[in-house]
């Protein structure tokens, strides 16, 4: 069993409070979620209302769709024209880990 995850690390464009900061995380993370079946949440920066932090999380018998998976959230979301990708950090775990 092997175990993917994706941080990304976003500028918002033309936030200027929270509430405009959920309209427009909630959708990328609903997107991802149907789009791909993966776990996905806002995962830091909460409090902040021009940067967000979404995580995510895939599992998968087999490293090469646990790639593709990764690879098509990430275009996903450094697509969003709403969004600046500031950084992207990727994990892959096994059950073999120590």
């Amino acid at each position: 069993m092997y175990v993917g995850t994706l941080s990304f690390d976003l500028l918002l464009g033309d936030v200027r409070s929270l509430k405009e900061k959920r309209s427009v995380v909630r959708p990328i993370v609903a997107e991802l979620q149907r789009k791909y079946a993966v776990s996905a949440a806002e995962t830091g920066d909460q409090d902040l209302h021009r940067r967000a932090e979404i995580g995510l999380a895939v599992v998968s018998g087999d490293t090469r769709h646990l790639t593709d998976v990764l690879d098509r959230c990430e275009r996903l979301v450094a697509a969003r024209p709403e969004v600046e990708l500031l950084s992207v950090r990727r994990r892959l775990h096994s059950d073999e880990d120590d």
